[in-house]
């Protein structure tokens, strides 16, 4: 991928994270403690884990990974505390200091953007909160997810299937039909159940049976 679409997916995420801090400034303490979508994660541990994401470099990455055995669980759990605040207050302050952050492991960064998307909706869904991320940001996201399994096993859960955005230009595979809005396609590929709802068509079954493993 070159420096000029990279710079503009990393625009797209800075601007997913600033819409995502607007919309947790006002929640009350029983919204933080809410449980999202991730994981059995609430909704301030999944901030946390996104300031997380947004400060760790290659090296860092490697070091932790290393620390904790390969084992992601612990690697995540590890950096998600250490970018908790001592209050959600201060768990948002150290995410608003990461917005504008274009650091990460690796140049997947389709996948970088993915995971804001993913989990500002598996906080957005569980608290009602209706903004959609615009189909500019979703689309490189979606298409990334059909092609390879990265962070979520996306690819694998699509494989065999046709995917079908009726709101944007997202368009992949063959097979039963899948079809609906490209946030839920994407959100189903990250193995969210909650979006299967939002889709059509006779493949939905066949999705339906590939969700239910933990996710992350």
């Amino acid at each position: 991928m070159g420096k000029p679409e990279d710079d503009r997916l990393w625009a797209l995420a800075h601007a997913e994270r600033a819409a995502l801090a607007e919309d947790l400034a006002g929640l009350g303490p029983g919204q933080w403690r809410r449980e999202s979508l991730c994981g059995g994660w609430d909704v301030e541990q999944v901030v946390a884990h996104l300031t997380a994401a947004a400060s760790l470099n290659g090296w860092r990455w490697v070091r932790s990974m290393a620390g904790a055995r390969f084992r992601p669980d612990v690697h995540n759990r590890r950096r998600l505390e250490e970018h908790r605040g001592g209050t959600p207050d201060e768990t948002l302050d150290r995410f608003r200091a990461v917005v504008g952050s274009s650091v990460a492991p690796s140049r997947d960064t389709a996948a970088y953007l993915g995971e804001v998307v993913v989990h500002a909706q598996d906080i957005r869904r569980p608290l009602g909160i209706p903004r959609v991320p615009r189909v500019e940001a979703l689309t490189p996201v979606a298409e990334f997810y059909a092609r390879r399994n990265f962070t979520v096993d996306s690819r694998t859960r699509a494989a065999g299937l046709r995917l079908q955005a009726d709101d944007g230009p997202f368009a992949s595979g063959t097979g039963p039909l899948v079809t609906g809005p490209t946030l839920a396609l994407v959100m189903a590929m990250a193995g969210r159940e909650a979006y299967l709802e939002d889709l059509d068509g006779p493949g939905v079954p066949h999705l339906r049976s590939r969700l239910g493993a933990a996710v992350a």
